[in-house]
């Protein structure tokens, strides 16, 4: 078994835990116990953050509809795609057409340059996050 230590990604409290690792898989949590904000404890969120890493479902590269069906795609294909689709959007239907809902997986600083690009690049305050505990 091995742990590397890592920032639970379900909220901005950026607490802390060692993923426990077996095989090259994730396996389970263990609290850092010299975090100031978790001070060795985790919330039910942060115990199981661990479960998605492994799970079958979870979706490792890009999808797209093509004619119907869905297929993988590169990421430069699918942000051409999504870049060529919100522009249309934007040109055809206006600004607040559009709306960007961001995730608690990511960091605060990586939340606050989604909300940048949308207010900025495409003018609208149409943002909402996820972050519900």
């Amino acid at each position: 078994m091995s742990q590397t230590l890592v920032v639970c990604p379900y909220c901005g409290c950026g607490c802390s835990f060692y993923i426990e690792e077996k095989d090259g898989r994730a396996v389970g949590v263990t609290p850092s116990t010299d975090h100031p904000v978790s001070r060795g404890s985790l919330c039910v969120k942060g115990w199981r953050a661990y479960e998605f890493i492994n799970h079958p479902e979870r979706l490792r590269s890009p999808m797209i509809r093509d004619g119907g069906l869905v297929r993988e795609a590169t990421w430069e294909e699918a942000t051409d795609l999504i870049v060529e689709n919100l522009l249309d959007i934007k040109e055809k239907h206006g600004n607040d057409a559009l709306a960007f809902l961001s995730s608690a997986k990511l960091t605060n600083e990586e939340n606050y340059l989604f909300m940048k690009m949308a207010r900025a690049t495409f003018k609208t305050n149409n943002v909402d996050h996820c972050a519900r505990l």
